[in-house]
């Protein structure tokens, strides 16, 4: 694996620490570890996503969902098995996980449901009034008002 030595980009940004630390962890990253649980990311609209994540074997209470600086976290750990089995192929996996996923900036976390072992979480992109796109008008100098009468005292 070809690995990339971004100290330079580092040395000579500023502002950037929050981009830098995601390229670094994504080149760092064992991806056989990343591969489980299987997901999807799924672009509903313009402004609205959703995270579908196959949690087969778990249940709901056996599941944590964390947004925690722009990081959502999805965890699952599966209880104790209450019945003894024997089992002659297992191909069911019941093992721990965490699922990291980086969360840009105004995208806010919506409902969270499971169908059919598939863990389903919306995410909305809401930007603030004040960051939206405004349209200024221009205005002629022929079309200003102009003050008709002056009030003298």
């Amino acid at each position: 694996m070809t690995t990339y030595d971004l100290s330079p980009l580092i040395r000579t940004t500023v502002g950037f620490d929050h981009l830098m630390r995601m390229m670094d962890s994504a080149m760092r990253t064992d991806n056989t570890s990343e591969s489980y649980p299987p997901y999807n990311i799924e672009k509903l609209s313009e402004d609205t996503y959703r995270i579908v994540v196959a949690v087969a074997g778990f249940s709901e209470d056996e599941i944590t969902i964390t947004v925690h600086d722009n990081t959502l976290i999805i965890a699952g750990k599966a209880s104790k098995e209450k019945e003894k089995v024997e089992y002659l192929y297992r191909g069911i996996a019941g093992r721990a996980f965490v699922r990291h996923f980086q969360l840009a900036d105004f995208i806010k976390t919506g409902v969270a449901h499971m169908e059919n072992g598939l863990l389903k979480i919306e995410l909305i992109r809401e930007i603030p009034e004040a960051m939206k796109p405004r349209v200024i008008k221009i205005q002629s100098k022929e079309k200003q008002t102009k003050l008709i009468e002056q009030h003298k005292e």
